[in-house]
């Protein structure tokens, strides 16, 4: 009897782990552990116990692979497993563990995994087989007794029907996948019929014509970077470098806050939903974009008289993608010339992507030019972070940076101890700011409109749950009146961006959604075109 009940003691143990991960509140019995015990104790053919006993196995196993997809994708994304859109984003997953891991550990944890699975679903049958073949050799009084007393623990101890609550578990993922395939069909119907943009057509913006715009994005550079106190100090420090750099040349900087779409990875959808003004949070959605060629900031700034470049250094493969959006111009990671090494997943330090944005495309070039670049010294691992060299001269084709080939410890030893992968995230966030403060003081010229933002917040392990998904945003510019329209001007105090304000660092009121800049550029650029230049 005393095995017995140890072993219906783990199989309860066993179901009860399947909910935890997913929030439900820690109970203490699995009605379905006695039920199933009840079952095996009475089925009195041995093949039919078997053959039972790996069903319930091999469900338990496929039950255990859904959790921990389910659990990885809330500590990485800051949301649940959505099997309608995280099916599509399946070969960039297996792609980010393989650059930062090496594919034969990237095969070694799928293998683990797959194995994980397929030994519980084995420890699971086995627990009911050995249920059964003991039942048939426990006395029938001692077996009414203990199913007795199981019973009554049950009456008086909080109990959990794990099946009912993995159907409701079950129920709920299934419609949030109904909704989102709902949602991507109405998106793409919108930008289909061209009623579902706040930005609408394209739009020459006069009020930018004699402009050089350049938008970087900063990888994983959100809020939390200011505003929680384990990286405010490191990140403050950098701030006020940048904001020295910018009263030292003389210009002017305003800032504020957007929400972005997504947080702790999928940065292309932060990319398009700036680009284009239409709100985008799944790669279904994107690729409507892209199928649509619904307008964006590129071809508005191509109508303005702009050269179009987009500046990614992490893309590695072919970018389709990136000829769909129109751009005049693409350096990818093989057009970027870089002879340095490799950092880990990052293929080459912000430093560079700098240089090489000035020595290529915004020193040699006649006209205004609209750039977006993809800063990625702030990508996780978040090792190594260099130091910024103080002679952009010596940059040249990335020679300079050969001392740091295989600096620092590697990231697999790194990510053992989640306190020192968050201070490496807050250097790695400092150096990317650190680099657009040396920049402005020995690059950027006057004409030129810098808008810094973060893509999206880092994953919830740097966050925790449940931190705001807005990023930071800096507008700098010697001329004052491309960024007053942010903050409102004298005569319209009040149309600025909402929370925007005048210096580098932003509040802490929230901020709108990212899908806000276009037609706000729109609105004080593009119609009015009224900006005089020095």
């Amino acid at each position: 009897m005393k095995r017995l009940v140890i072993l219906i003691f783990i199989l309860n143990a066993l179901l009860l782990a399947l909910v935890v991960p997913g929030g439900a509140s820690v109970p203490w019995i699995a009605i379905e552990g006695l039920v199933l015990a009840g079952l095996f104790l009475w089925l009195p053919a041995p093949w039919l116990r078997r053959g039972l006993a790996w069903g319930a196995g091999l469900l338990y196993g496929l039950s255990a692979m859904f959790v921990m997809l389910d659990t990885l994708v809330r500590a990485s994304l800051g949301r649940p497993l959505n099997l309608y859109l995280d099916t599509s984003i399946m070969g960039a997953s297996v792609d980010l563990l393989e650059a930062n891991l090496g594919w034969m550990t990237t095969l070694l944890v799928f293998i683990l995994a797959l194995a994980l699975c397929l030994v519980l679903a084995s420890l699971v049958a086995g627990l009911l087989v050995r249920i059964g073949d003991l039942g048939h050799h426990v006395a029938g009084r001692h077996l009414a007794a203990g199913l007795a007393g199981m019973a009554v623990i049950g009456l008086i101890l909080p109990v959990q029907l794990v099946g009912a609550t993995a159907v409701r578990i079950g129920a709920v993922h299934a419609g949030e996948a109904l909704d989102a395939r709902q949602a991507s069909q109405r998106f793409r119907e919108r930008i289909t019929t061209g009623t579902g943009g706040q930005a609408g057509d394209a739009m020459a913006l006069a009020g930018l014509a004699e402009t050089t715009v350049v938008l970087a994005f900063v990888e994983s550079y959100g809020v939390s970077a200011l505003f929680d106190e384990r990286y405010r100090p490191m990140v403050q420090e950098s701030l006020t470098g940048l904001e020295a750099a910018v009263e030292e040349r003389g210009f002017h900087a305003v800032s504020g806050r957007l929400r972005s779409p997504v947080q702790g990875g999928q940065s292309w959808l932060a990319h398009g939903t700036l680009l284009s003004g239409l709100w985008i949070d799944s790669q279904q959605d994107y690729d409507a974009l892209l199928s649509s060629q619904s307008p964006t900031l590129i071809n508005d700034f191509q109508a303005t008289g702009h050269q179009s470049v987009a500046v990614m250094p992490a893309i590695t493969m072919a970018w389709p993608e990136g000829r769909a959006l129109g751009y005049d111009r693409i350096l990818d990671a093989d057009a970027m010339g870089y002879l340095g090494p490799a950092l880990n997943w990052v293929t080459m330090p912000d430093q560079y992507t700098w240089s090489r944005l000035h020595d290529t495309i915004l020193g040699p070039s006649r006209e205004p030019v609209f750039a977006e670049l993809s800063l990625i010294s702030s990508h996780a691992p978040w090792v190594p972070v260099l130091p910024v060299l103080e002679d952009w001269q010596s940059i040249g084709r990335g020679e300079v940076f050969e001392p740091w080939r295989g600096a620092g410890e590697t990231p697999s030893s790194l990510w053992q101890d989640p306190e020192r992968v968050r201070a490496q995230y807050a250097r790695s966030v400092a150096y990317s700011i650190d680099v657009v403060a040396s920049y402005l003081e020995n690059r950027m010229d006057q004409r030129t409109l810098l808008v810094v933002l973060g893509d999206h917040q880092p994953a919830p392990l740097v966050t925790g749950e449940g931190a705001s998904r807005d990023v930071p945003v800096h507008l700098i510019s010697a001329n004052p009146a491309l960024i007053e329209p942010f903050v409102g001007t004298e005569d319209e105090p009040g149309n600025g961006l909402e929370g925007f304000r005048r210096g580098i660092w932003p509040g802490d009121q929230p901020g709108p959604a990212m899908d806000v800049l276009r037609p706000f550029l729109h609105r004080y650029f593009g119609v009015r075109g009224n900006i005089s230049h020095p």
